[in-house]
């Protein structure tokens, strides 16, 4: 699923900076996280571990967040073939069973309808998983919070990136949950000249730009934005460029949780209506 391009030219290398290659940021053996530090643990305690089957044991792929007991936020493009799928709350070394964790398979997928898998920059990048069974809320597993529809934040609001992987991109890769300072770029300028452009649509949001940045591994985790004193999740972590994860002037993109907001509820108010989910 990974889409970049080897650019061997000068001329593609500039063609690259105007029009960017956004890469989608699942699961790799190259790299996920790049920068940030290892979070306390069960900090963040809606993030999910994503995972897929693959003979008789669980993969980790992508993040999500839990939004209610008996569902998941993610990026559709990390959910959008068909798998075995499972999803671990309560996780922080998802190499070991630390005892706080939850299992939780997956009962149905719903990829918001607009989602277009060969199209990332198109945005919709969103799904919901409804799980078979509610989660047991605790000091490890608690519900994320969900800005009110359409609310923007402003430029430089302090947020974090969190997820699984590498510090550093080519370094050692650890199985804890990392955290990365990303503060958000406004709209203005992440789709101006020499950032993300005509790439990036109102629908996103972008974060970092600089030395930190979503990796490989982190699609679908939480943008933990700081407002008014308490965390609230603004985005799905979505694409960054060809070029390099923490590539100069190309934030990770997210899908702008707000622009999602009433679609969410309808998904969740169907289920109720029609015990066949």
């Amino acid at each position: 699923m990974l889409r970049f391009v080897l650019f061997t030219t000068l001329a593609a290398l500039v063609l690259a900076e105007l029009e960017p290659e956004p890469r989608y940021l699942e699961d790799s053996v190259e790299e996920r996280v790049v920068g940030g530090e290892v979070a306390k643990p069960n900090s963040w305690p809606w993030q999910i571990s994503l995972q897929y089957k693959s003979g008789s044991n669980f993969h980790h792929t992508c993040g999500g967040t839990l939004i209610k007991r008996g569902w998941v936020m993610t990026a559709a493009h990390c959910v959008d073939r068909s798998r075995t799928w499972r999803v671990v709350l309560g996780d922080h070394n998802i190499n070991s069973n630390e005892g706080r964790e939850q299992y939780m398979s997956v009962s149905r997928v719903h990829l918001h309808p607009r989602w277009n898998s060969n199209n990332v920059a198109g945005g919709y990048d969103i799904a919901l998983l409804r799980l078979s069974s509610e989660a047991t809320l605790n000091n490890y597993v608690q519900l994320g919070t969900l800005p009110p529809s359409g609310q923007i934040l402003p430029h430089n609001n302090p947020c974090y990136i969190t997820g699984w992987g590498r510090t550093q991109t080519g370094g050692s890769l650890s199985a804890n949950l990392k955290q990365a300072y990303l503060p958000l770029v406004d709209y203005r300028t992440c789709s101006s000249y020499g950032w993300w452009g005509s790439t990036v649509k109102d629908t996103m949001v972008c974060a970092g730009g600089g030395k930190d940045s979503g990796c490989q591994g982190d699609s679908g985790g939480p943008l933990n934005c700081s407002v008014g004193g308490k965390w609230v999740v603004h985005g799905v972590t979505s694409f960054v460029s060809s070029s390099g994860c923490n590539a100069y002037r190309k934030p990770t993109v997210f899908t702008r949780a707000s622009a999602y907001i009433s679609w969410m509820n309808s998904v969740s108010a169907l289920k109720k209506q029609n015990h066949k989910f």
